[in-house]
C-alpha cells in the first residue's frame, strides 16, 4: 500500500463481518501477484488475509493462520496473507520473526486491497471453491478465532 494511503488503527481494530446472504453472490476479486493466483486455487476453499509489517494484530493472527493451514489445508483450505507493505524488506523481517507455513503474496502498490474493498490492517476474506466471495473479516482478536474457523468449516463442507 502506498504511503499516500495508510490503514488506520481504528479501522484494524473495528470488526465487522457480513455473510454473502446479505448480498447477491458475486465473485472475488481476481488476483495474480508475486507469490499467488487466485485463479490457480480454484476448487480450493482460500481465506485471504490483508497484512501488513506495522500491523500489530497481524502478529497475533498468524499463528493462528498457521494452526488453520495444518488443520483445514487436508481438507481443501489455502490461505493466501498479502502483504502490502511498500519494501520487501520490511515483509521479510515481520516474516523472520513471525514465520508462515502458507502462502504469502506481495502487493505493493495495494491494487488488490482497494478491489476488495479493505479499510484496516488486518483484514480478510473467504473465497469459496468456486471463485465466489463468502465473507469478508475486518480485524483480528482472539474473540473472533471460533467464528471465523466455524465459517471456514462451513465452507469446506461439500
Amino acid at each position: 500500500m502506498s504511503a499516500r494511503l495508510r490503514y488506520s488503527a481504528a479501522g484494524a481494530l473495528a470488526a465487522f463481518a457480513f455473510a454473502a446472504q446479505a448480498a447477491p453472490p458475486a465473485l472475488a476479486p481476481s488476483f495474480d501477484l508475486p507469490g499467488a493466483r487466485l485463479a490457480d486455487l480454484r476448487g480450493k476453499v482460500v481465506y485471504v488475509d490483508f497484512w501488513a509489517s506495522w500491523c500489530g494484530p497481524c502478529r497475533k493472527s498468524f499463528p493462528w493462520m498457521n494452526t488453520l493451514q495444518q488443520r483445514h489445508g487436508p481438507a481443501g483450505l489455502q490461505v493466501v496473507a498479502i502483504n502490502v507493505d511498500e519494501k520487501r524488506e520490511d515483509a521479510a523481517a515481520f516474516l523472520a520473526k513471525v514465520p508462515a507455513s502458507f502462502t504469502i503474496a506481495y502487493d505493493p502498490a495495494g491494487v488488490t486491497p482497494k478491489a476488495y474493498g479493505i479499510k484496516g490492517m488486518p483484514s480478510s476474506a473467504l473465497v469459496g471453491r468456486d471463485g465466489q466471495l463468502l465473507w469478508m473479516h475486518s480485524g483480528f482478536n482472539e474473540a473472533d478465532k471460533d467464528k471465523l474457523e466455524e465459517r471456514i468449516r462451513a465452507a469446506l463442507q461439500p
